[in-house]
């Protein structure tokens, strides 16, 4: 499968921002999609997960400000970003996962002061 994340861009903190996520084949065969993001000279992080059956699990700094949610008619995973931070700045990339996960090319995040 290929991955293309877009959506991200330039926000101001404390804005929002939407991140949109598809494939070229059919994501919600995966047993696990999500999302997760790198800054330069660190590990990338993980940002959600989410299960076959929905069941989430959120990094603990972005817990209660991001919201994953998916549309299986359009085969698109979203990102809902909101109260941004400028610590939130990263390429931020998606992800599916059979037992061996797989990632496209991410779409870079930059919030401002």
């Amino acid at each position: 499968v290929q991955l293309q994340a877009s959506g991200g861009g330039l926000v101001q903190a404390g804005g929002s921002l939407e991140l949109s996520c598809t494939g070229s084949t059919d994501i919600f065969s995966f047993n696990v999609m999500g999302w997760s993001r790198q800054t330069p000279g660190k590990e990338r992080e993980l940002v959600v997960a989410i299960g076959r059956r929905g069941s989430t699990n959120y990094g603990d700094s972005v817990e209660g400000r991001f919201t994953v949610s998916r549309d299986a008619a359009k085969n698109t995973m979203y990102l809902q970003m909101n109260d941004l931070k400028i610590e939130d700045t990263a390429v931020y990339y998606c992800f599916v996962s059979d037992g061996v996960m797989r990632s496209g090319q991410g779409t870079l995040v930059t919030v401002s002061s």
